[in-house]
């Protein structure tokens, strides 16, 4: 029987801090990432988180009439890029036991639908795995939907994991 030739896959999966996304990742690892040197497909996953964009403050916030120092939005910024790394450290920790899997990182600064869906077309991913809020009509017609959105955008398949309510 000839060899038969090896597939790679890009998995994007798209972390956030809350526990819904990161289920999603556990559920990738069990049922969708292949951790195994024989077999005719090799697996890249790519985790990608999306900071909020940095806000611009003028001098004067127009409600309040506060003066926002540097200090208060350097403060800002850091937390933020302090979330980034928690969520990247903590997501990465679920994938520690992955053997023959790649684990790539990545973060953008931004809408989280829109660095979502650029990630997603600049890594070539070949599906993109969310985790699912559970926000009702009337939340997302106020919040948005980021899974919706992504699915609606991307070019590749969209799985969209739905945590079961305990």
């Amino acid at each position: 029987m000839a060899d038969e030739e090896v597939r790679e896959r890009r998995i994007v999966v798209a972390v956030d801090e809350s526990e819904q996304s990161m289920y999603a990742l556990s559920w990738c690892l069990e049922n969708l990432v292949c951790d195994s040197e024989s077999g005719n497909i090799k697996d890249t996953l790519i985790l990608a988180f999306a900071r909020p964009p940095r806000t611009v403050y003028t001098a004067l916030d127009g409600t309040a009439g506060y003066l926002f120092s540097t200090e208060v939005v350097d403060s800002m910024e850091k937390y933020s890029l302090e979330v980034a790394a928690s969520v990247i450290a903590k997501a990465t920790a679920i994938c520690k036991d992955l053997k023959h899997v790649k684990v790539d990182t990545k973060v953008g600064c931004g809408d989280a639908r829109d660095v979502i869906c650029d990630m997603v077309e600049k890594v070539g991913g070949d599906i993109l795995v969310m985790g699912s809020h559970g926000y009702g009509l009337i939340k997302r017609a106020f919040l948005g939907s980021v899974s919706n959105h992504c699915a609606q955008n991307v070019k590749c398949p969209v799985l969209i994991v739905k945590k079961p309510k305990a």
